[in-house]
């Protein structure tokens, strides 16, 4: 299982990661949107974005085939760059037997994001779905107090 998750504004955006045929992840519908002081509800949708899982999705062919990208109409901004201001990104990865979670920072010549080393969080082998949920609530929160 593979999650992406946005700050912005004080809002998460947490969009499905369908699992491309030739390997990787694209974010499809649906989206999740919480402001990020409700856990109650982040709770919920991080719930329902786990159990959707990452759905098959066939790689686009050329880059024409590719849709536009999906998060800046939830944030209500015209533009990828647009909504990447003031972002802070992290995924969370189910990989070898254990949870991880890894916060981004800005890619290499100012370009999207790459995973940053000082903000990895790994979580024991075993821990369940519910607490790592929970690690991440926490940390978004935390995010968000700046």
């Amino acid at each position: 299982m593979h999650c992406h998750c946005y700050l912005r504004n004080g809002v998460v955006f947490i969009p499905t990661l369908g699992a491309l045929d030739a390997g990787g992840h694209m974010e499809t519908e649906p989206v999740e949107v919480v402001p990020v002081v409700d856990t109650a509800q982040l709770r919920q949708a991080f719930g329902r974005c786990f159990a959707r899982g990452n759905p098959p999705k066939r790689m686009p062919r050329t880059r024409a085939d590719w849709p536009p990208p999906l998060l800046p109409k939830y944030a209500h901004v015209k533009s990828r760059s647009a909504f990447e201001r003031g972002l802070s990104t992290w995924d969370i990865n189910d990989g070898k037997g254990a949870w991880e979670i890894h916060g981004h920072r800005k890619g290499r010549f100012g370009r999207g994001t790459e995973r940053d080393p000082e903000q990895r969080t790994a979580l024991p082998p075993g821990t369940p779905i519910e607490q790592v949920i929970e690690r991440m609530i926490a940390i978004l929160q935390s995010a968000a107090k700046g």
